[in-house]
């Protein structure tokens, strides 16, 4: 799957008009970096952002970096959708971050709209979707967007889009729990990897911490940064620590032995260990051992 394969500790914003950033993006200790053509550019540089955006992946400086390069279009039925996804669905594109996703048949329509993106551009390795959960009814239909598709590697959370217009407090922690949670568990369903979005107060450090704790505990893998200033505290946040990669080492292992034995549960250290707590164990050697910026 492609949500096991995909280590994303940080994700660093870069909207596509300002090329000046690009350079300093791909040089950032973030583990990808997203180049913004929707909320981030104006209408009347729409096309010119597109064109930035699309030089830039075919430059030799992007095609000689191991940075994971991700581009989020603009929404499926605007006047921008297709240009953009003709343009940017080039070889060595990461992740395609697909904005305002309301229902599992939007999702299947613009995996159409990719193929042909894909095909006119010669691209033979299909490119995964992140899909953004960022209105009311696509919260509420989440898990059907998580498995509209085979590309579906994650869904990620849009803060400010999703409360800001119905007067929901982002500074609220339990406002933020409810959304992460329900955004975590219909990714669960899914089988795909839940991503934590941006937080908007640059200055607040503590605050951008402690959100991401929180995302942590409850199975996010990485959380977007709109400064690098946020990246590091965002890598150091998802990172397993060693002792947890040891632990999972030590249930693998000893997962090996029971099975062999003909056993499902066994104890280990003085804990039950069952089927949960054996995948949490890979999923974290994983995501451990994919390769990445440090």
């Amino acid at each position: 799957m492609y949500s096991r394969t995909i280590r994303m500790r940080s994700k660093l914003f870069v909207p596509g008009s300002r090329p000046e950033l690009f350079a300093k993006a791909l040089a950032s200790k973030a583990d990808a970096i997203s180049l913004d053509l929707e909320d981030s550019v104006p209408e009347s540089r729409k096309a010119e952002a597109r064109a930035l955006v699309a030089t830039f992946q075919r430059s030799a400086e992007l095609r000689g970096s191991s940075k994971m390069i991700i581009v989020r279009v603009n929404a499926p039925g605007t006047a921008h959708f297709e240009a953009d996804l003709l343009a940017i669905a080039q070889p060595g594109l990461a992740l395609i971050n697909l904005p305002k996703c309301e229902s599992a048949d939007q999702v299947r329509a613009a995996v159409t709209v990719l193929e042909r993106a894909e095909a006119a551009n010669g691209v033979t390795k299909p490119v995964p979707i992140l899909a953004n959960i960022e209105t009311p009814r696509g919260l509420r239909l989440a898990a059907e967007i998580a498995g509209a598709h085979s590309r579906v590697a994650g869904l990620q959370i849009g803060y400010l889009d999703l409360m800001e217009p119905l007067g929901v407090d982002r500074n609220d922690a339990a406002n933020v729990h409810a959304v992460m949670f329900a955004v975590r568990m219909a990714a669960a369903e899914a089988g795909v990897l839940a991503y934590d979005g941006a937080f908007a107060d640059v200055k607040d450090t503590q605050g951008f911490r402690t959100e991401a704790e929180m995302a942590r505990r409850l199975g996010f893998v990485g959380k977007s940064c709109i400064h690098p200033s946020q990246v590091a505290a965002a890598n150091e946040v998802f990172q397993p620590t060693r002792e947890e990669f040891a632990w999972a080492q030590r249930i693998v292992e000893a997962s090996r032995k029971a099975s062999a034995a003909g056993s499902a549960v066994f104890m280990l250290e003085g804990r039950m260990i069952d089927s949960p707590a054996i995948r949490r164990a890979e999923a974290v050697i994983a995501v451990s051992r994919i390769p990445g910026p440090n």
